[in-house]
C-alpha cells in the first residue's frame, strides 16, 4: 500500500468548459458574450431608473433594483471566468479561487430566490391588505427583508466550501464544467463524499422548497383577493402588477428546476447538456430580468423611453 504522505494535495483546477464542444468554444463565446454585456446594460438601466424617477422610490422597485444588482454579480461570477476559457483558453484556477466562485455564485442564487419572496409579498400587501401597504412595508422593512435573505444565503452556502476543503484532492484536478460547480467540484475528492453530497442537495431542495412555497401562498391569497373584485377592469389591473414578478419567477426557477432534476436524475442525458443547461440558468435570468420589467412595467418603459429621445434630441 501507498503511505498517504507521499500523496500531494492539489492546488490547481482544469475546468474544461464545455466536454465535447471543445472545438466550438469561441462560437458559444458569442452568445455568452452577450448575455453577459445584456445583462449588465440592461440591470445598469433599471437602478440608474430607479434612482432618477422619483416615482418609482418605492418597495417594490427597490427589491427589483436587489434583484438587478444581484443578477449583476451572478453575471460576473459566472461569465468572466467562462469567457477567459472560451477566448484565451486559460483553464486552470486556483484551488481557493475555484471554491471561492463556487461560494458566491450559489450565495447569489439563493439571495435571489429570497428577493423572489419579498416581491411576492410586497405583491401580496399591495392587493390583499392595500391600506396598510404603507405601514407595513416601509423603507426599513425593505432593509430588513434584503438583510435576512442575504444572511441566510451567506450561512446557508458558507458550509460547502469548508466541507470541500476538508476532503482530501490528489490525482484528479479536471472539473469537466464551465465553472466551479458544487457537485462537480465534490466527485474529484479522494474521500468518502457523502456530507457534501447530502447538504449540497439539502440546501438546494430547502430553498427551492420553501421559497416555492411562500410565492404560491402569496399567489393563492391574490388571486383569491383579486377575484373578489367585482369589476372586470380592476382585476385585469391587479393582476397586471403581478405579470412581471411571475414572468421573473418563472425565468428563474424553471431553468434551475430543469437543470438540477437532469443532473440527479438524467442518467442517459450527456455532460454537454448538464452543463449548458446549468449555464443557461446563471446567464439567461439576469438578462430576461430588466427586459421582463422594461416591457410589463409602464412606470419603468416610460422613463427610459423619455431619457432615450432625450438622448436623441440632445445629438441633434
Amino acid at each position: 500500500m501507498v503511505n498517504n504522505t507521499t500523496h500531494h494535495y492539489i492546488s490547481f483546477f482544469y475546468l474544461v468548459g464545455i466536454p465535447g464542444l471543445e472545438d466550438f468554444h469561441c462560437f458559444i463565446s458569442i452568445p455568452v458574450c452577450f448575455l453577459f454585456v445584456l445583462t449588465l446594460l440592461g440591470n445598469s438601466i433599471i437602478i440608474a431608473t430607479v434612482k432618477l424617477e422619483p416615482s418609482l422610490h418605492q418597495p417594490m422597485y427597490f427589491f427589483l433594483c436587489m434583484l438587478a444588482m444581484t443578477d449583476m454579480l451572478l453575471t460576473c461570477s459566472t461569465a468572466l471566468k467562462m469567457l477567459g476559457i472560451f477566448w484565451f483558453n486559460e483553464h486552470w484556477i486556483e484551488f481557493d479561487v475555484c471554491l471561492t466562485q463556487m461560494y458566491f455564485i450559489h450565495t447569489l442564487c439563493i439571495f435571489e430566490s429570497a428577493i423572489l419572496v419579498a416581491m411576492a409579498f410586497d405583491r401580496f400587501v399591495a392587493i390583499c391588505i392595500p391600506l396598510h401597504y404603507s405601514t407595513i412595508l416601509t423603507t426599513s422593512m425593505v432593509i430588513k427583508l434584503g438583510f435576512v435573505g442575504l444572511s441566510r444565503a451567506l450561512f446557508m452556502a458558507l458550509p460547502c466550501p469548508f466541507l470541500i476543503k476538508s476532503l482530501p484532492y490528489y490525482t484528479s484536478y479536471i472539473i469537466n464544467h464551465a465553472y466551479c460547480e458544487h457537485m462537480a467540484v465534490v466527485k474529484l475528492a479522494s474521500a468518502n463524499t457523502l456530507v457534501s453530497r447530502a447538504y449540497g442537495i439539502s440546501v438546494a431542495l430547502s430553498v427551492i422548497l420553501l421559497d416555492l412555497w411562500l410565492i404560491a401562498t402569496s399567489y393563492v391569497k391574490i388571486l383569491q383577493a383579486v377575484f373578489r373584485l367585482s369589476s372586470q377592469n380592476a382585476r385585469s389591473k391587479a393582476l397586471g402588477t403581478c405579470a412581471a414578478h411571475v414572468c421573473t419567477i418563472l425565468a428563474f426557477y424553471t431553468p434551475g428546476l430543469f437543470s438540477f432534476l437532469t443532473h440527479r436524475i438524467g442518467k442517459n442525458v450527456s455532460p454537454s447538456v448538464h452543463i449548458i443547461l446549468s449555464t443557461l440558468y446563471l446567464l439567461v435570468p439576469p438578462t430576461v430580468n430588466p427586459l421582463v420589467y422594461g416591457i410589463k412595467t409602464k412606470q419603468i418603459r416610460d422613463r427610459v423611453l423619455s431619457l432615450f429621445s432625450h438622448l436623441k434630441i440632445t445629438e441633434y
